[in-house]
């Protein structure tokens, strides 16, 4: 039967027998699965009042167990993203009042991040939300082809995508 994709690879392969296009159909169902979901996903933190970026700050300093504390580059660096570009989220974040800043005692020219208790209370719903969604998005799938996606793309992750040393490869680009 097939879908769009196999349409286009077949005309691909008519115009162009010379080429291995099985690749071709990988990349492009993982970006139309990318922009099928997405939308779906960010509703989740729509409702909340959050964008992806500031979810995924809330998950980090969450993630990190009590007293849910980090500083900003410990942030920056388990979210791949640049420093500046935290600061920002960081500002979102504190005037909403679910992550305050206050100065390091172990390093006065630093401060660190904490979840205040409304902070905790956004990301535990959101992450309930969340994960029940994906799970939603994914029904389609048996437990054991989940697990075996999953595998499947940390080695292609883990391979010539990842070793691309520049920002743009690693996620560290501002959106």
């Amino acid at each position: 039967m097939g879908d769009a994709i196999d349409r286009i690879l077949e005309q691909w392969r008519r115009e162009r027998p010379d080429l291995d296009l099985s690749a071709m159909g990988v990349f492009g169902r993982i970006a139309q699965a990318m922009r099928l979901s997405m939308p779906q996903v960010d509703q989740v933190f729509t409702r909340r009042g959050l964008r992806q970026g500031e979810f995924d700050v809330l998950a980090a300093l969450r993630r990190a167990g009590p007293p849910y504390t980090l500083i900003p580059s410990e942030l920056s660096d388990v979210l791949m993203m640049s420093r500046a570009g935290m600061t920002n989220r960081l500002d979102r974040l504190e005037a909403a009042g679910l992550v305050e800043r206050s100065l390091d005692p172990a390093d006065r020219r630093s401060f660190r991040v904490r979840l205040t208790e409304e902070g905790l209370r956004v990301i535990d719903d959101a992450l309930t939300e969340h994960a029940a969604n994906l799970t939603r998005l994914a029904s389609p799938l048996t437990p054991e082809d989940v697990e075996t996606l999953s595998e499947l793309m940390r080695k292609l992750v883990n391979g010539p995508l990842g070793d691309q040393g520049d920002d743009d490869a690693q996620g560290k680009t501002e959106k």
